[in-house]
């Protein structure tokens, strides 16, 4: 028998159980949001059941992410799953409404922080400021992209970093050309 050295990496309850914690929920309350049983949960967090869809948008709403953040990851080679992200295999996260592309750069959410890559299109804006209860830390890497961080207006261009810390901001891409970010954001989010 011919062994293969690919895993499908098991992802989702450990991403869970970090995004449960993060937010200050027990696995109770999860239960009680979810009208599951704690012990359903449980086996989720660990592996040992799958939710359905229909869960997984409940999840996902209660936790306040997309639900696409729960999908899992690509195949990934037994060796490197949980530390090596391929950029093939990156996990989309959020959505293209805004014009913003966001994909996963971290191998999980468990970590105390998170790496995100973002691509924000020509012409893309955040019309609503967001307050979030974590650090980021932000590197431009290409493009140009214009923020307000606590009322504060700032233009940032390729090689320029900032930070967010627990303020509210909004971004926008007035420009003719994609910026590309990359964040790191404590505790995950995503």
């Amino acid at each position: 028998m011919i062994q293969s050295n690919v895993t499908k990496t098991k992802s989702l309850g450990a991403d869970l159980r970090a995004l449960r914690k993060s937010r200050g929920l027990t696995l109770s309350d999860l239960a009680d949001a979810l009208d599951r049983s704690l012990g359903w949960i449980s086996q989720v967090e660990r592996d040992l059941s799958e939710p359905s869809v229909f869960d997984l948008k409940q999840i996902a709403k209660i936790l306040d992410v997309p639900v696409s953040i729960l999908f899992g990851q690509a195949p990934t080679p037994a060796q490197e799953a949980g530390i090596i992200v391929r950029a093939h295999a990156r996990r989309p996260i959020g959505s293209k409404e805004q014009g913003l592309v966001e994909e996963l750069l971290s191998p999980d959410l468990t970590d105390e922080f998170e790496m995100v890559h973002s691509t924000f299109d020509p012409g893309a804006v955040m019309e609503d400021a967001v307050t979030r209860p974590t650090q980021e830390v932000g590197y431009l890497v290409s493009g140009t992209l214009d923020l307000v961080i606590d009322g504060q207006a700032f233009t940032v261009k390729s090689g320029d970093s900032f930070r967010i810390k627990g303020v509210s901001y909004q971004w926008s891409n007035p420009y003719e050309k994609p910026a590309v970010a990359i964040w790191v954001i404590a505790p995950p989010v995503y």
